[in-house]
């Protein structure tokens, strides 16, 4: 019976109440007023020191040879664009600057279209160098499609000009009715398709959004002082519990 006493004691004693917990909080208040203004003021400084980022969009619209078909595929220019012309640039901002291009450059096609659209994330302070990073490689795009509506429209006209000249020579032939035909419809399609091509078109060009990036500056101070409370409430019931560590240290 006295052991069932001793035992029940024991397990009162264990025991944390509410009225424990405040007490303990009360008495080591000045942890947590340290812990959670200095975090407070940590996320009020990072948030004022963060630098604003925005996106700088340029679009490009490739050249079309008919509705829906375009002179070169969106996903082999995008694939030429960041396996060639991009570590080209990059590599000679590196031997001029002596550092590497301080943003990103991405490329994307958007589903079902011959647009092709380069965005960059950045400070004001690189907005010249996002500027110029994107003018080469339009430049480089306007470029390659010329030179690739040219050399379509040459060969178009070039097999153009050979069927005309084999219709002249089959008229006046017997039998030869049906070829005609054929070869009439062939330039026929060749010159719908000559006819049809649409040129490159740049449609934005360094273009700034609006909308700032990354996280608002009031929701980093609202995380701050969530991490503040918590830390300070860890804080002010550690420095209990080491306290009275030492107190049973010392009492051995």
């Amino acid at each position: 019976m006295e052991e069932r006493q001793r035992s029940a004691q024991q397990a009162h004693d264990d025991e944390i109440s509410l009225v424990d917990l405040v007490s303990t909080f009360l008495k080591r208040r000045r942890i947590f007023y340290v812990a959670f203004l200095s975090t407070i003021a940590v996320g009020i400084l990072y948030a004022i020191l963060i630098p604003e980022k925005y996106d700088v969009v340029s679009l490009f619209k490739l050249a079309e040879k008919d509705a829906g078909s375009f002179v070169e595929k969106p996903a082999a220019v995008i694939a030429t664009l960041e396996n060639r012309w991009l570590p080209e640039i990059e590599a000679t901002y590196l031997a001029e600057h002596d550092q590497s291009l301080p943003f990103d450059v991405v490329f994307s096609n958007p589903e079902n279209t011959g647009l092709v659209r380069i965005v960059s994330e950045a400070a004001p302070a690189n907005s010249d160098d996002v500027k110029n990073i994107h003018s080469q490689l339009i430049e480089k795009l306007q470029q390659t499609q010329s030179l690739a509506v040219s050399t379509l429209k040459s060969n178009l006209e070039r097999q153009i000009e050979s069927l005309t000249s084999t219709i002249d020579r089959l008229e006046g032939s017997q039998d030869v009715g049906a070829a005609i035909a054929d070869a009439v419809n062939k330039r026929l399609s060749l010159e719908v398709l000559l006819n049809s091509i649409q040129p490159a078109e740049l449609l934005v060009l360094n273009r700034q959004m609006a909308e700032r990036k990354g996280p608002a500056r009031s929701l980093i101070v609202v995380l701050a002082a969530m991490l503040g409370l918590m830390s300070g409430i860890f804080l002010s019931f550690f420095a209990e519990f080491v306290s009275l560590v030492r107190a049973n240290l010392n009492e051995m």
